[in-house]
C-alpha cells in the first residue's frame, strides 16, 4: 500500500507555479527566435523538408522527436516567423523563468499528471496558434524511438486540430545524448509532415490517432546513418557509449562497461568492440554479439524485463539529492536513500531542515524516467529525476555505477505491466 508523501520542509519558501496560462508569443519574438536560430545553424550542413504542409496556417499540434537543443533551432527555422508555444520542462526555466514566460513557453514537470498542462494546450490551440511538444519528453538515449504515451491520442482527439510530425535525422549522430559535449560533423535533415488533418482527427479513435503518431515518429539514427553513407571519423566517437550499453553481452555483467576512443569494452571479462565509422559494432575478438547499438540496447531492456518477470529486480542506493521547487536555484538536500522495486516503484527518503521527507511514485504514476548523462546544471555526472506535481528531485547515486539507463528501462516496463493489470479485468468482462 502506498504511504502518503511527506514533502520537503522549505520553511515556507514558495514553489514556482507551473499552473499558469502561457501568453501568446509576440510576433516580433517569433521572428527574432527564427533569425537567431538561423544564425546558430550557420556553418552546419542542414536541410528542412516540408511534406503536405502547403496552406497549413494553424491551429495545429507539432509533435517532434528529441535529440538535442538543436531540435528547437531547426523547428524555429522551419516555421520561420510563425508564433509557437513550446511545452518545456521546469529545468528549461532554470535561471530564466521571465524569458521562458515572455516567449510563451508552457511549464511542466516531467512524467507527472498535469491537468493544467492540458488546459494550457487547449488555450493555445483555441487562439489559433501552433503548439509544439516532444512526446518522448527527453533526449533520445539511443537514437531510436522511445516510449510515447497512449494519452497523447486522447489529447489530440480532445482538441480536434491537424497534427504535424517533425522527425529530425542526424541530430543524435551530431550530438549523442551520452556525449553531447564532443560534436561530430554530420549533416542534419529535418522532415516536417502533416500526418493528420482536423477531419482525420474527428473520425478516428484516440487509439488510432496514437498509433498514427507513433508510426510517424519512428526513427533509427544508426539505420539512417548506414542508408545514407554517413561516416563519423572522429577518434572519440565511442566515448560515453557505455552509459547506454551498460551490460556486457559476453559475460552478462552489468555496470562494468567502459569506453575510450573508438572502443567500448568490459572491465570484467576484457572483451572489446569497435564502433566503426559507419555506426556498426565489431568485436575485436570472438563473436560480434550485436553488430549495431540499437540491438544491444533492446537486448538490455529485455534483460530488465526478464528480471522483473522473475521477481529479481530491485535497486537501492544512497543518493545525493538536489531539488528544484523554484527556477532560480537548486536546493541541496544532502544524502538520502532511494529504492526502486516491482510493487512500490520509487521511494525517496531523506532529512532536510530538521524534518524527514518521504516521496513515493508507484509504477502507475510514472510512465518513464527523466535521466541525464553528465548533467550540465549541477555537476557533470549521471543522475535521474523523480518529480511530483510541485517538486523535482535530482538524484545522484553514490555507490551504484552506470545504472540510470537500467532504471529508465525498469520504470517503463513496470508502468506497462501495471497498466496491463488494470486492463485485464475489463477485457475479461467484455
Amino acid at each position: 500500500m502506498r504511504t502518503k508523501d511527506i514533502e520537503v520542509n522549505y520553511k515556507n519558501k514558495k514553489r514556482y507555479k507551473t499552473a499558469k496560462y502561457p501568453i501568446r508569443q509576440p510576433l516580433f519574438l517569433s521572428w527574432l527566435i527564427s533569425i537567431l536560430s538561423w544564425i546558430m545553424l550557420i556553418g552546419k550542413k542542414y536541410k528542412i523538408e516540408k511534406v503536405n504542409m502547403e496552406g497549413l496556417k494553424g491551429p495545429y499540434m507539432l509533435l517532434s522527436n528529441h535529440m538535442y537543443f538543436i531540435d528547437f533551432e531547426l523547428t524555429a527555422v522551419g516555421l520561420f516567423g510563425k508564433p509557437m508555444n513550446n511545452v518545456v520542462s521546469i529545468d528549461g526555466y532554470y535561471r530564466r523563468p521571465w524569458l521562458m514566460e515572455l516567449i510563451g513557453a508552457i511549464c511542466t514537470r516531467k512524467y507527472v499528471m498535469d491537468l493544467h498542462l492540458i488546459k494550457s494546450i487547449n488555450k493555445v490551440l483555441k487562439r489559433g496558434d501552433v503548439l509544439s511538444m516532444y512526446p518522448e519528453a527527453r533526449y533520445s538515449p539511443c537514437g531510436i524511438t522511445s516510449y510515447i504515451p497512449e494519452s497523447l491520442g486522447k489529447l489530440i482527439k480532445m482538441n480536434k486540430v491537424p497534427v504535424v510530425a517533425v522527425v529530425h535525422h542526424g541530430n543524435y549522430l551530431h550530438s549523442p545524448f551520452w556525449n553531447f559535449r564532443q560534436k561530430r560533423k554530420v549533416p542534419l535533415h529535418t522532415v516536417m509532415t502533416q500526418i493528420l488533418t482536423a477531419e482525420d482527427v474527428e473520425r478516428m479513435t484516440p487509439s488510432e490517432i496514437h498509433e498514427a503518431v507513433k508510426n510517424a515518429l519512428q526513427y533509427d539514427e544508426y539505420k539512417y546513418q548506414k542508408e545514407n553513407g554517413i561516416l563519423i571519423t572522429e577518434p572519440f566517437r565511442a566515448e560515453g557509449l557505455h552509459k547506454i550499453l551498460y551490460q556486457c553481452p559476453h559475460c552478462k555483467t552489468e555496470s562494468k562497461m567502459a569506453s575510450k576512443g573508438t572502443e567500448i569494452f568490459c572491465e570484467e571479462c576484457g572483451k572489446r568492440w569497435n564502433l566503426c565509422e559507419d555506426g556498426s559494432l565489431e568485436a575485436l575478438s570472438g563473436e560480434t554479439e550485436f553488430d549495431n547499438v540499437p540491438d544491444w540496447f533492446r537486448w538490455e531492456r529485455s534483460e530488465v524485463e526478464r528480471q522483473i518477470e522473475n521477481g529479481e529486480y530491485f535497486f537501492s542506493d544512497e543518493v545525493e539529492v538536489y531539488s528544484m521547487p523554484r527556477c532560480w536555484r537548486f536546493e541541496t538536500l544532502g544524502k538520502a536513500t532511494v529504492t526502486h522495486d516491482i510493487e512500490n516503484g520509487f521511494t525517496l527518503e531523506g532529512h532536510y531542515n530538521g524534518e524527514n521527507y518521504h516521496i513515493n511514485r508507484n509504477p502507475q504514476q510514472t510512465n518513464s524516467l527523466h535521466i541525464e548523462y553528465d548533467y550540465c546544471y549541477l555537476k557533470p555526472v549521471d543522475c535521474f529525476d523523480i518529480s511530483t506535481e510541485n517538486d523535482s528531485f535530482y538524484c545522484y547515486p553514490t555507490n551504484a555505477r552506470n545504472v540510470i539507463t537500467k532504471l529508465a528501462f525498469a520504470t517503463e516496463i513496470l508502468y506497462e505491466r501495471s497498466m496491463n493489470k488494470i486492463k485485464e479485468p475489463t477485457e475479461k468482462v467484455n
